[in-house]
């Protein structure tokens, strides 16, 4: 069955402390909870840099190429129209509707990349059982919480919560 421990801090910067600290005790499954950004908590928490950029990039080259090559080849093969001696493949004249395809690809990678990687939209969490928890995570409480699939762990981690500074700490259960 698995669990997670939650511990409660009083201030953004005990939390930062925690997080150095539950890293360097080699927990992985661990997340800091607050209100609002803290500066410097990627690093305390050993993140690494989002690959959201990646995923715009190919999402925007997608559109580029997608915007363009519809163009080309509706010009130059499904209706080849001569206006005013022009050539068929007239690129010029592709360039605002590709910049526009390409913008909109982007935007639309950006926001399903975001959801992916966020892994959203998550309808639950067995967090949301915690009270606490519940009522302070998003206007004025600082929390770690330490996910464990062996229930045999909630005493170690309640004790090194504790530790590091928690209070309030307790385990929450499927």
């Amino acid at each position: 069955m698995a669990i997670s421990v939650i511990g409660e801090f009083k201030d953004p910067t005990e939390l930062l402390k925690a997080a150095k600290q539950t890293r360097k005790a080699g927990y992985e499954a661990f997340d800091a909870h607050s209100p609002f950004p803290i500066h410097g908590m990627d690093d305390a928490m050993g993140l690494k840099g989002s690959i959201l950029g990646w995923v715009v990039l190919c999402g925007g080259l997608t559109g580029c190429v997608a915007g363009f090559g519809l163009q080309a080849w509706v010009a130059t093969e499904a209706y080849p129209l001569v206006i005013s001696g022009k050539p068929l493949f007239s690129y010029q004249a592709f360039v605002p509707v590709t910049f526009e395809v390409t913008v909109l690809f982007s935007a639309f990678a950006a926001v399903f990349g975001m959801f992916g990687l966020n892994k959203l939209p998550q309808l639950y969490n067995r967090l949301f059982k915690h009270k606490s928890f519940s009522k302070k995570a998003t206007s004025h409480g600082f929390f770690i919480s330490i996910d464990s699939e062996l229930s045999d762990d909630e005493v170690s981690i309640v004790e090194f919560l504790k530790s590091i500074g928690a209070t309030n700490v307790s385990g929450v259960k499927e």
